[in-house]
């Protein structure tokens, strides 16, 4: 691990009080030298937005909140924290639930893979890889969906759709964050998609995803069923890459 890059690890949130501070806490604790966290907060009712502040304060230098006036969804948030990421200098832009369904331990594993790879996956589809917590629909609309994404999109990667992500920079600068147009959690789809189309190495770790304890998942059927109709047109309506960096 070149411990000179500089890291940036991005929290969304909505209504996450319960969470917000316990996940900070367990990043921090790993030590990771030049690692900073970014909180992207969408006017949580809850408050979680002011925890957010208490915790910069705490960790000075070292956490910044963004708040935003409403709830714009997981890929608006995720792309503004892109734009923030690449203009303070990160080298490598970490994607992470803010409900402690990731855990903050397999950073360092994904800081060492990234060393291979332009873009790291964490996958709950490899060997290894595992799902705690959810109910037997959950886990089929799960594995459907990413069988049906890479039939469709034609792609050798079995995990599409988890939102714990390692990027390079060079990746979020060669595939247009500002075009990106997925809101929901297709955006995990769009952005791999699109790395993918560009040519960028893309690898997967095992990860255990564990359902929250702690709030309400932001899970729904419509969100299943908009991501069926994205993912078409992300394969005839894409915008076209060379197949190269």
């Amino acid at each position: 691990m070149n411990n000179d890059l500089k890291k940036i690890v991005i929290i969304p949130t909505y209504n996450e009080k319960n969470n917000i501070g316990e996940i900070v806490e367990k990043i921090f604790d790993l030590n990771i030298p030049n690692l900073s966290i970014l909180v992207v907060d969408d006017n949580s009712p809850d408050g979680t937005g002011q925890i957010a502040e208490e915790l910069a304060q705490k960790f000075q230098q070292r956490l910044s909140v963004i708040h935003r006036s409403e709830k714009r969804g997981l890929g608006s948030a995720y792309v503004e924290g892109f734009r923030y990421a690449l203009n303070n200098g990160a080298d490598y832009i970490f994607e992470i639930d803010a409900d402690l369904s990731h855990d903050p331990l397999c950073i360092p594993v994904f800081l060492k893979a990234i060393e291979n790879y332009d873009l790291v996956l964490g996958s709950r589809y490899i060997n290894d890889g595992a799902i705690k917590n959810w109910n037997i629909i959950r886990r089929i609309l799960s594995w459907g969906g990413n069988l049906y994404a890479q039939l469709i999109l034609n792609m050798p990667i079995k995990d599409l759709t988890g939102g714990f992500k390692c990027f390079r920079r060079s990746v979020l600068e060669k595939i247009n964050i500002n075009s990106l147009t997925s809101l929901g959690y297709v955006f995990q789809i769009e952005t791999t998609y699109r790395a993918w189309q560009a040519g960028f190495r893309i690898g997967e770790i095992p990860i255990t995803f564990t359902e929250r304890k702690e709030g309400e998942s932001k899970f729904n059927i419509q969100i299943f069923f908009d991501a069926f109709i994205k993912v078409l047109k992300l394969r005839f309506n894409s915008e076209s890459f060379d197949n190269k960096k």
